[in-house]
C-alpha cells in the first residue's frame, strides 16, 4: 500500500505493517504489531509500534511508541502511551 503525502515532488510512502504474536508455557500472549512508513530510497521515515502482553491472570500491558526521523536520520520516539490493567480490575 502507498501514500501519497501530499507534495508531489517528494514522492510517495509506502506502508509496511509486521506482526508477530507468541504463547509461553504460563499462558502469557505477546502481540507485537509494527508499521512503518518507508520512502522511495526504502528509508523508515516513521514507526508505530504496538505490544500488547496478556498474562493467563487476566493482566494486560499495552505499549505504544510512535516515532519519527529527526534531521539526524535517527527514530525519535514523538510519542508514547502505557496502559496496565491487573487482573480483576475490569470487572
Amino acid at each position: 500500500m502507498s501514500v501519497s503525502t501530499g507534495d508531489p515532488t517528494d514522492g510517495e510512502l509506502e506502508i509496511v505493517e509486521v506482526e508477530t504474536a507468541g504463547v509461553d508455557d504460563d499462558g502469557t500472549a505477546v502481540i507485537d504489531d509494527v508499521v512503518v512508513a518507508v520512502d522511495k530510497d526504502g528509508t523508515i521515515v516513521a514507526s508505530d509500534e504496538t505490544v500488547i502482553v496478556a498474562t493467563g491472570e487476566g493482566g494486560v500491558v499495552i505499549d505504544e511508541t510512535i516515532s519519527v526521523v529527526g534531521d539526524d536520520g535517527e527514530l525519535h520516539i514523538l510519542e508514547e502511551e502505557i496502559t496496565v490493567v491487573e487482573a480483576g480490575e475490569a470487572e
